[in-house]
C-alpha cells in the first residue's frame, strides 16, 4: 500500500510528508521510504497558532478557524506528496495533525486535541485518510503519548542489547525494549521546546531557533539555572508520562531566570540545551539502554548532540538516518505506519508504553474515492518493521 504520513510536531514550523510503500508479509512489516517534502507554515498561520497556544487565551472562533486553515494546509501537503513522490498513486493518508492542547493533570491525560480537519485532505486528495490517532488511547486509559512506541519496538527489535529510540522534536520521547519484561516509552521532557521559546523571545523575534547551535556553542552553562529547570516535578514523575508546551513554554524559562538575574543570552541557550540532554540522559540510565538511536530536528544540531553525547557517558548516540530511516522524516513514516494499521484493523499501541488498559487500533476514517486494500484477518499478524533500500 502507498501510504503519505502527515506530522507537525510541536515545533508546529512545518507539515512534514513522507511517502512509503508499506507491505505485511507474514507477520512483517517492509517499509519502502519513498521520499519527504515539508511545507512550512505560512506566517500568518504560524502566528495565529502561536497566539492561540497555552498560556494564551482563545475563542471557539479561532479554534474553527484554526481548524480548517491547519486541515487546508495538510492538504496542500498531501497534494504536493502526492504528485512529486507518488505519482499520483497514493492510496491512503495518515494525518497527525497539529497538537493544540494535551490535558494532562496528576500523572493522567484527560484528553488531548489535534486540529487540521481531515476532510479537507480527503477532498483535496481524494485519499480515505485516518486521522485522531491519539484519543483512542487516552479513552482506555493511557497517555496518548508518544504513539510512536509500537513502531519504535518493531523497528528496534532483533538490536543486540538494549536499544532506545529518541526522538529530539520540540518535546523529547524515548522508547526502550528493556533487557526484561515490559517495555516503556514516555516524555522525557523538552527537546527543542525551551530553546526555540528563548531564542525567540531574546532575540525579539528575529530568529525562531538556534540554527546550528550556535548560540548554544557560544555560551556556557550556568548552574544555578540548570539546578532551577532541573527542579521541576516532572522530571521525576514515573512513565508512562507526557508532557508538551502547556508546561515547557517561554513562561517557564522567565520564572527560573527571575531566581537567577540576568544572563548572557547565549548563556540561557547553552543552559537550555544542556538541560535536554541531561533530562533525556537521566531518563534513559536506569533502563540500561545500550545504545541510543536519534532522530527529529533536534539532531541537526551539533551543539544538542554533542551535550548528548557528553551525558550519555560512552553509551553509543547514532541517528536513525545510520539504520535506513530519515531522522527528519521519522515521526511522518511512523503514522504513515499506524495508518496502515488502523485500516487492517491491527492495534497501534503498547498498553505497557502508554498505560492505557489494553491495545487499541487508533484513529478516525474519513472515507476517499481511492479506497485503499485491505489485508484478509491472516495477515493481521505484526512481529517486526524492516526498513527496505530505496
Amino acid at each position: 500500500m502507498r501510504v503519505v504520513g502527515l506530522m507537525s510536531g510541536t515545533s508546529y514550523d512545518a507539515i512534514d510528508a513522507a511517502a512509503a510503500d508499506i507491505v505485511l508479509k507474514d507477520g512483517r512489516l517492509e517499509l519502502s521510504p519513498l521520499g519527504l517534502i515539508s511545507e512550512r507554515y505560512d506566517d500568518e498561520l504560524r502566528a495565529a497558532l502561536a497566539g492561540a497556544l497555552p498560556p494564551a487565551t482563545t475563542t471557539l472562533e479561532r479554534v474553527c478557524l484554526l481548524d480548517t486553515r491547519i486541515g487546508q494546509a495538510f492538504a496542500a501537503a498531501a497534494v504536493r506528496a502526492d504528485r512529486e513522490l507518488c505519482a499520483r498513486t497514493t492510496e491512503l493518508v495518515a494525518s497527525h495533525g497539529q497538537t493544540v492542547y494535551h490535558w494532562a493533570e496528576g500523572g493522567q491525560v484527560h484528553g488531548t486535541l489535534q486540529l487540521g480537519q481531515p476532510a479537507w485532505i480527503a477532498e483535496a486528495t481524494g485519499c480515505t485518510v485516518v486521522s485522531d490517532f491519539r484519543p483512542r488511547d487516552v479513552a482506555a486509559g493511557g497517555q496518548g503519548a508518544p504513539l510512536v512506541g509500537l513502531v519504535d519496538l518493531l523497528w528496534l527489535r532483533g538490536r543486540p542489547g538494549v536499544p532506545a529510540a529518541l526522538n529530539l522534536g520540540g518535546i523529547a520521547n524515548v522508547t526502550v525494549a528493556g533487557r526484561a519484561g515490559e517495555p516503556v516509552a514516555f516524555d522525557t521532557g523538552p527537546a527543542n521546546a525551551l530553546v526555540d521559546a528563548a531564542v525567540a523571545e531574546l532575540t525579539g523575534g528575529r530568529l525562531g531557533y538556534d540554527e546550528d547551535g550556535a548560540l548554544a556553542a557560544a555560551g556556557r552553562v550556568d548552574q544555578p539555572l540548570l539546578d532551577r529547570l532541573l527542579a521541576e516535578p516532572y522530571y521525576r514523575l514515573p512513565p508512562p508520562k507526557t508532557t508538551g508546551k502547556e508546561l515547557f513554554h517561554a513562561g517557564h524559562v522567565r520564572e527560573a531566570l527571575a531566581g537567577v538575574g540576568p544572563l548572557p543570552p547565549q548563556d540561557v541557550i547553552a543552559t537550555l540545551t544542556r538541560l535536554t540532554a541531561r533530562t533525556v540522559a537521566d531518563a534513559l540510565r536506569p533502563l540500561g539502554a545500550t545504545e541510543v538511536v536519534a532522530s527529529g530536528g533536534g539532531t541537526r544540531n551539533p551543539a544538542l548532540m554533542a551535550a548528548l553525547r557528553a551525558e550519555l557517558a560512552g553509551t553509543p548516540l547514532r541517528t536513525s538516518d545510520e539504520l535506513g530511516m530519515p531522522a527528519a522524516a521519522k515521526e511522518a513514516y511512523a503514522f504513515a505506519v499506524l495508518g496502515f494499521l488502523t485500516v487492517h484493523g491491527v492495534a497501534g499501541t503498547v498498553p505497557a508504553c502508554t498505560g492505557a488498559r489494553g491495545a487499541r487500533v487508533l484513529g478516525s476514517i474519513t472515507p476517499g474515492g481511492r479506497v485503499p486494500p485491505l489485508a484478509s484477518p491472516a495477515e493481521r499478524r505484526v512481529d517486526s518493521l524492516v526498513v527496505m533500500d530505496r
